[in-house]
């Protein structure tokens, strides 16, 4: 079976330079009144993650799956951060996963919520308007996921049955982009943990 990777990796590459520019700014923004991104233009994602309240569980989730390093370090990453209301949504399932014999699965999991480049959710609303539809990349962990317009809200699907929707203002740091998920986007037809 021949899979194409082409066209996400080029879409993500034309979108990633177009949110490289307002990333090189050395002052700090504050997100518009409406707007979705706040500008941490001196901080790494590890930090601006560590400074977002709503986002404690993503927090340790990072730390048990050994993952902190790579959101320190000079690459550019899109999180699809799930706050602490999706993975408390969860339930058991949640708690199953959160066990040390499940690290692996923990970790497949999260590097479906990694997209590389620093995409904010204005770049992504653009190339969905760019496109006339949907938008599809593919993930760190070689899945993809789908972006679309629901109204005013972009959604994001992982093709596997679970959706999300942008929960709150993005942030951006110095090497990527923090945008904050109301559900974690669990595949339904996986087995429970």
């Amino acid at each position: 079976m021949k899979t194409n990777f082409t066209k996400p990796f080029v879409l993500a590459g034309a979108i990633a330079g177009l949110a490289l520019l307002p990333a090189c700014s050395s002052d700090t923004d504050t997100a518009d009144e409406d707007g979705t991104t706040q500008e941490e233009a001196t901080r790494t994602l590890a930090a601006s993650l560590g400074d977002l309240s709503e986002m404690a569980t993503l927090n340790s989730v990072i730390s048990d799956a050994e993952l902190g390093s790579i959101f320190d370090g000079p690459a550019s990453y899109t999180l699809l951060a799930p706050n602490d209301a999706a993975f408390n949504a969860l339930g058991e399932e949640g708690e199953a996963l959160m066990a040390e014999e499940q690290r692996p699965v923990l970790i497949g999991l999260l590097r479906e919520h990694i997209l590389p480049g620093h995409l904010t959710p204005e770049n992504i609303a653009q190339a969905i308007e760019d496109n006339s539809g949907a938008v599809t990349m593919t993930t760190l962990g070689g899945g993809e996921v789908t972006f679309a317009m629901d109204g005013e809200t972009i959604t994001v699907s992982n093709g596997m049955g679970s959706n999300a929707k942008l929960a709150t203002n993005a942030t951006a740091a110095t090497n990527g982009v923090i945008i904050p998920l109301d559900t974690v986007l669990v595949p339904k037809e996986a087995p429970e943990a």
